[in-house]
């Protein structure tokens, strides 16, 4: 009997482990795609794949990929809610504690598909963090798939769409609450993610590891950056 071989699609790096504990506890071939060039058809039918998981994937899957392998994507939001891009973002924002993680299957509709199971997320902390335990739930979705096979559903309930946030959107200058300010550099607060921000004519501040004092007050760390390519930043010397 063929050993099983499962894929584990994503290029974040919170998933590198991901492939290392699922080995330990499912007997079977298990392979880290993490790049665009590698994510192929001809990639997956070399390797055998009988299910691809993607915990997290910014790119278009070609509909080669899922018409021939059963791709299971993980979406943020308890869906239909939340169908679209920067799912944690548009949470947070829309002022949300808590959401589901939902597992898919991959169609040529966005977000669309039908739906494996759903487990709880909480949205406590920075974006990071929150990633990081997005990523021990999906570990244990993985493996209730694989060891239930559960039959997907259909979605039910009303679909709202999310919009994919742009960099500039990080923009804290116009927010007014202090509330509003902890959020926005919380939610981009994760690696390749860009910061929350302000800007002057010559320096872009971006900010990170907020924390709300007792007295209302935001305290977080600072990245100056000099905007002027053909303008010095730093003082001359005295």
């Amino acid at each position: 009997m063929k050993q099983k071989s499962y894929a584990i699609v994503s290029e974040k790096s919170w998933h590198q482990d991901l492939v290392k504990n699922l080995e330990k506890r499912i007997h079977a071939n298990w392979f880290l795609i993490n790049n665009k060039e590698d994510f192929t058809y001809e990639t997956l039918k070399e390797l055998r794949i009988d299910i691809v998981f993607i915990p997290h994937w910014s790119h278009i899957i070609t509909e080669e990929i899922y018409e021939n392998f059963e791709c299971i994507l993980f979406h943020m939001t308890d869906l239909p809610y939340g169908r679209g891009g920067s799912p944690l973002q548009n949470l947070i924002i829309r002022g949300h504690q808590k959401t589901k993680i939902s597992a898919l299957r991959v169609t040529k509709d966005i977000d669309g598909g039908d739906i494996y199971l759903k487990k709880d997320l909480y949205l406590l902390g920075t974006a990071q963090e929150i990633f990081l335990r997005a990523t021990n739930i999906i570990e244990e979705m993985i493996v209730e798939i694989i060891n239930h096979n559960p039959h997907p559903q259909k979605q039910e309930g009303e679909v709202v769409i999310f919009k994919r946030r742009k960099p500039e959107e990080g923009n804290i200058s116009s927010l007014h609450t202090i509330e509003e300010v902890y959020d926005y550099i919380r939610m981009l607060d994760a690696d390749t993610y860009p910061k929350a921000f302000i800007e002057t004519e010559f320096f872009r501040f971006e900010f990170s590891r907020a924390s709300i004092q007792a007295d209302k007050s935001i305290l977080a760390d600072v990245r100056i950056i000099c905007k002027q390519k053909n303008f010095s930043c730093s003082s001359s010397p005295r």
